[in-house]
């Protein structure tokens, strides 16, 4: 099972369980403790997971730290948890003040469904007051697994989740900003828009009334997307069955075609006839429902013969003259093809 199965089914088993889970022992238990397993640290080895991470912070002694995730002796991301159904604020927990002396340069705030991911973006050794990274695990999303798979033991760098979490720490805050204001637009925001379309001043009335209008614009500007969107994906679905489609024709037709013994015959012959001017591994064959098609280099535009041997009383060949059109020789035996070999021999010059 991959990482993104992992997640997804973690992500199902804590919104089936939660209402279940009544303590924060419980929660560690339950739901974060297999969250670390799936960024693949054993919980049960304290080379690599420490629960209760002892720490002296000033006056403050035996500190504690739900778990330390581990590397090469060193904390390398601090996590701290609360009951499932508890507020996440970091303001009064350990992982604050704990932050500025421990080597670690990320910590996890988590209550066992959503979980927030700390650095020090914006002053060294302090922990920001902000996430760079924040999901709900039974509403995870594609993006957010693929920014969380940074986190698992295989794949972890610090140096490269370091350069990438400013720029997920501002997209994240600025598509919060862009959804308030999707919902319900400040002064300012409609007064953006307004100015570049209204020709007079701005008053009270007029932003009142381009408030309203600037809503509805944006609903029906993602409306309209969605509705791109969602032809873009009909019409690639409908072309993948049409492909499917024309597949599953082209295997039915083929399971019908049965080359018999004359048609290779006929193949053996035509190439006896052309090594008198060729390399005969250059002649192949294509049969179908129709005929019997013998080709130089495997192309359908370079064919030398087809063969139309499936009636037993009118049987017949077909060259191709100069302007593609059929000349048709009747035959009542495979071996008159000798008699024919300079017509042959011409069909097949053309091409060389």
């Amino acid at each position: 099972m991959d990482f993104k199965d992992q997640i997804k089914q973690l992500g199902d088993r804590v919104d089936k369980l939660k209402v279940n889970i009544n303590t924060e022992e419980a929660t560690k238990n339950a739901f974060v403790m297999p969250f670390i397993q799936c960024l693949g640290y054993d919980v049960f080895n304290p080379l690599e997971v420490v629960p209760e991470f002892i720490s002296d912070i000033g006056i403050k002694k035996g500190e504690k730290i739900d778990y330390a995730i581990m590397k090469d002796h060193q904390p390398c991301v601090l996590v701290e948890c609360k009951h499932w159904n508890q507020d996440l604020s970091i303001h009064d927990g350990q992982l604050l003040r704990y932050f500025h002396v421990s080597p670690a340069k990320f910590s996890i705030l988590t209550n066992g469904v959503i979980y927030k991911f700390y650095s020090d973006l914006v002053t060294p050794n302090r922990m920001d007051e902000k996430p760079f990274l924040e999901f709900n695990i039974t509403e995870i999303k594609d993006g957010q697994i693929e920014e969380l798979k940074k986190f698992h033991k295989a794949y972890f760098d610090e140096e490269g989740i370091a350069n990438t979490a400013s720029e997920l720490k501002y997209m994240n805050e600025l598509k919060i900003l862009i959804q308030k204001e999707f919902n319900e637009p400040t002064g300012d925001f409609v007064k953006h828009f307004a100015k570049q379309v209204y020709p007079g001043v701005v008053t009270a009335k007029i932003l009142e009334q381009f408030t309203a209008l600037l809503k509805k614009s944006l609903q029906q500007n993602i409306s309209d997307n969605i509705t791109a969107r969602l032809k873009v994906a009909l019409a690639k679905e409908n072309k993948e069955e049409e492909i499917a489609q024309a597949a599953e024709n082209d295997k039915k037709a083929e399971q019908k075609i049965n080359t018999t013994d004359a048609e290779i015959q006929s193949f053996l012959i035509i190439k006896a006839i052309l090594a008198k001017v060729l390399d005969v591994e250059r002649v192949v064959f294509r049969d179908s429902q129709s005929y019997f098609a013998i080709l130089l280099d495997n192309n359908n535009r370079k064919t030398i013969i087809r063969m139309f041997l499936n009636s037993d009383t009118n049987k017949f060949f077909c060259l191709l003259d100069d302007n593609k059109k059929e000349v048709r020789y009747n035959i009542d035996k495979i071996d008159e093809l000798y008699k024919y070999s300079d017509d042959i021999l011409k069909s097949v010059n053309k091409y060389l």
